[in-house]
């Protein structure tokens, strides 16, 4: 099958609320997974307290994660290559519990 122009390619369209697109601010992030399943959940904790909001949760399929990881990837080495490396930051208080973290 050969390859298309990406300006052929037919344009999607999508619908958002309001809601959606003002976005949602997180600060932690739990991965779990099944056989069949990735769940993330984003949330907004206050560390100061035991209190948080689970601001959005997407669960995708394990080839969908794989193409996931993989976007994030390229995304985060082209961001690096214009305005230099990120530095991983320190883990907060009670990381060891939730968070961004690989188990």
């Amino acid at each position: 099958m050969p390859e298309q122009n990406p300006a052929q390619q037919p344009q999607i369209q999508l619908k958002a609320t309001d809601e959606v697109l003002k976005g949602a601010y997180s600060n932690v992030a739990q991965v779990i997974h099944n056989r069949e399943q990735f769940q993330i959940d984003f949330m907004n904790m206050d560390l100061a307290n035991p209190i948080g909001v689970l601001v959005a949760r997407t669960i995708l399929a394990p080839g969908h994660m794989k193409r996931l990881v993989a976007a994030l990837q390229d995304n985060l080495r082209r961001y690096e290559q214009q305005f230099g490396e990120v530095h991983e930051a320190d883990a907060p208080a009670g990381a060891d519990r939730i968070g961004f973290r690989a188990s």
